[in-house]
């Protein structure tokens, strides 16, 4: 044992904005060291404001098909706190085996449902839709804490009128 603490990396998930960056959302990331945008960025004005936030890693979805946004990968993997985290927008889309590529985080949206699983020691996380409302789903984003080597994530349910 050092004696030293270790620092927590808070990593802020975002997923399917769809051209609509809320207040709430923006309130909710203020503060972490790292976003992750799961891809229907929908207005490249997005990936701007979040990076005034903090540093942010992005990839394209399935409405992102002009401009710079299609630009954007279709999947990417980012170190983050010594875990590898691997963004892919539609988690049926993923086309890797996670176990053995040593990914610790698997992230996804499309789906604009919130949901935090765990498989096989591998961390399946879809921050659900930050952006317009869709069917009954509560507008929400997603925190992802890494310290020591453990990861935890939680769904925050953003308050909109």
């Amino acid at each position: 044992m050092s004696g030293r603490a270790s620092k927590t990396l808070t990593i802020g998930v975002i997923s399917d904005t769809h051209g609509l960056l809320r207040p709430e959302a923006i309130q909710a990331l203020i503060g972490v060291d790292h976003i992750l945008h799961a891809g229907d960025v929908g207005d490249p004005l997005i990936l701007d404001k979040l990076r005034w936030i903090a540093p942010l890693t992005a990839i394209r979805g399935n409405v992102d098909v002009s401009g710079v946004c299609r630009s954007l990968p279709a999947t990417y993997v980012v170190e983050l706190g010594g875990r590898f985290f691997y963004l892919v927008h539609s988690v049926h889309d993923l086309d890797l085996n996670p176990v053995a590529a040593g990914i610790a985080v698997v992230v996804s949206g499309h789906t604009h449902r919130a949901e935090v699983q765990r498989r096989q020691g591998v961390l399946y996380l879809n921050p659900g839709s930050a952006g317009p409302r869709r069917f009954d789903l509560p507008v929400t984003v997603a925190k992802v804490s890494v310290a020591d080597g453990d990861v935890r994530a939680r769904i925050v349910k953003l308050r909109v009128e």
